[in-house]
C-alpha cells in the first residue's frame, strides 16, 4: 500500500502541470443577437472567447424595453468583461452585479443574464456536458408543462384546454374574455364596450371577478377532477379584491392561482393565507431579493415564478430555488413567448436539477424560430425535453435572425395603459 503512494503523489503533480499548461478561455468578444420570429422581440448575447470555436449563448429578453438591452450589454458590460477568463462565472456575475452601484433594475439583470448563461454555455460546451449536468444532474427524466387555453365564452375555453388534453398535456391554464374589455389571456371584442369616461382600454374588476369565478366553476365541472386548472389574475384586482377573489376560487380545487396581487403589495399575502388555503404562483414582474425573499420565507406563496433573465440568469435563478427548497416553496419558472428558446433551456435545466420543481410554463417554439435557433426544447406528451449536446445544446443562425429583424411598436413593447370606468389607470 504505501509503495503506491509515490506513483499517486506524481500522477497528482502530472494532472496538476497538464492542467496549468491548459490556459482557461479569455473573453475575446461580445456581441448582441436581436431577432423577432414570432412577434416577440429577442436579444441574446453571443461571448466569443480566444479559442477557436469556443463561444457560448445567453437569453437577455426584455422585449417591453428591448432597444436598451444592446446598449447595456456594449457600452458597459463588454468594456467591463474583455479579456477576463470565463471560468469564474460567479465572479464575474457578483462584479458585474456591483460595478454599476445602483441595481436590481430590469435593464441590467437581463444584460447580465445574457453574460451568466452564456457563460454556463460556454463551461458545457468546454465539459461536453449539458448544463443540467454540471448543475448536479437530474432529479427527474423530463419537465412537466402547463400551457394556456383561451375563449371568448366558457365553452370555447373548454373546447381549447381539451386539445391540449388529448395532446397529453395534464396541466391547463383557463382564461376567458372580458366582452368589450382588456382581459388578460384572452382577447376582447370591441363591438361590446361598455360605457367609459374614455376611449382608451377598459378592465371592470367586479365583472373580472365574476366571470372568472364563473370559468373556474364551468371549467372544473366540464374537465373534471384529474385535469390541473392554473388561472392568471396579472395583479389586476385592488388587495382586498384579490383576497375575496383567492377566498371563492378555493372550492375549486385549483394547481394554482397566478399573480394575485402586484409586487407593490406583497404584505397583503398575508391575509390570502390567513383566509383561504388557494396555492398562490407569483413572482414574474420580480427583480429583486427583496421582493421575493419575504415570500419564501414567510411561506406565502406555493411556486417562485420570476423570469429568469429579469432576476440575472441562471445563477441567481439556481440560488432562488435552492432557498426555496428549505421553505416547500416550489419552482414554476416564467416561460412565455417572449422568452429565447436558449432562456426556455436555461428554465428546463433549472427544472430537471431542482428537487422542488413544480410546473413549467410552455409556449411552442414556430418554424421562423427553430429556424434561427437549432436545438429547441423538445415537447412530447406534456413533458419538455432538453438536448444533451453540451450547453444549452442550441446553436443559433446569425443570418437567419437577421432576416427577422426587431419592428417597431407603438407602445415600444409594453403593455401600454389599461384604465377604469372613470379613466384611472390600474397596475397590471
Amino acid at each position: 500500500m504505501l509503495a503506491l503512494a509515490p506513483r499517486s503523489v506524481k500522477a497528482q503533480e502530472q494532472f496538476a502541470r497538464a492542467t496549468r499548461a491548459t490556459p482557461q478561455p479569455r473573453i475575446k468578444d461580445i456581441s448582441v443577437i436581436e431577432c423577432q420570429p414570432a412577434g416577440f422581440r429577442l436579444t441574446v448575447v453571443k461571448i466569443t472567447t480566444d479559442q477557436p470555436g469556443l463561444y457560448g449563448y445567453g437569453c437577455a429578453t426584455f422585449t417591453q424595453r428591448a432597444d436598451l438591452v444592446r446598449p447595456a450589454v456594449e457600452k458597459y458590460l463588454k468594456p467591463f468583461l474583455l479579456n477576463k477568463t470565463t471560468d469564474r462565472i460567479e465572479d464575474i456575475w457578483q462584479s458585474c452585479y456591483d460595478s454599476s452601484y445602483w441595481k436590481n433594475g430590469p435593464v441590467l439583470n437581463n444584460a447580465l443574464s445574457g453574460i451568466d448563461q452564456a457563460l454556463w454555455d460556454i463551461k458545457g460546451r468546454q465539459a461536453g456536458m449539458p448544463v443540467y449536468q454540471l448543475a448536479g444532474g437530474k432529479c427527474r427524466e423530463a419537465v412537466d408543462c402547463y400551457t394556456h387555453a383561451s375563449g371568448a365564452e366558457y365553452q370555447d375555453v373548454v373546447d381549447a384546454a381539451k386539445k391540449y388534453i388529448d395532446q397529453g398535456f395534464r396541466h391547463v391554464r383557463v382564461q376567458v374574455e372580458l366582452p368589450g374589455m382588456s382581459g388578460y389571456g384572452a382577447a376582447h371584442s370591441s363591438d361590446k364596450r361598455p360605457k367609459a369616461l374614455h376611449d382608451q382600454p377598459l378592465f371592470d374588476p367586479a365583472l373580472a371577478m365574476r366571470r372568472n369565478l364563473k370559468l373556474l366553476e364551468f371549467c372544473r365541472r366540464e374537465l373534471g377532477e384529474e385535469i390541473e386548472l392554473l388561472h392568471d389574475m396579472h395583479e389586476r384586482l385592488t388587495p382586498n379584491e384579490a383576497v375575496q377573489f383567492c377566498k371563492e376560487a378555493e372550492q375549486y380545487r385549483m394547481f394554482f392561482l397566478e399573480d394575485p396581487l402586484s409586487p407593490e403589495d406583497l404584505e397583503y399575502f398575508r391575509q390570502i393565507r390567513q383566509n383561504c388555503a388557494t396555492p398562490i404562483a407569483m413572482g414574474e414582474l420580480f427583480n429583486s431579493p427583496h421582493e421575493w425573499r419575504p415570500l419564501i420565507e414567510g411561506r406565502l406563496i406555493d411556486y417562485i415564478r420570476v423570469h429568469l433573465s429579469q432576476v440575472g440568469g441562471f445563477s441567481p435563478a439556481r440560488k432562488i430555488a435552492i432557498l426555496a427548497e428549505q421553505y416547500e416553496v416550489k419552482t414554476a419558472w416564467h416561460g412565455p413567448g417572449d422568452v429565447s428558446p436558449v432562456g426556455h433551456m436555461a428554465n428546463a435545466t433549472l427544472d430537471l436539477v431542482s428537487y422542488n420543481f413544480g410546473i413549467q410554463e410552455y409556449t411552442p417554439f414556430n418554424e421562423r424560430t427553430q429556424a434561427i435557433f437549432q436545438g429547441c426544447p423538445e415537447m412530447k406528451d406534456g413533458y419538455l425535453w432538453v438536448s444533451e449536446k453540451p450547453g444549452w445544446g442550441i446553436e443559433i443562425d446569425d443570418k437567419v435572425a437577421a432576416k427577422s429583424p426587431f419592428t417597431s411598436s407603438p407602445l415600444n413593447g409594453g403593455w401600454g395603459e389599461i384604465r377604469l370606468r372613470d379613466g384611472t389607470v390600474i397596475k397590471q
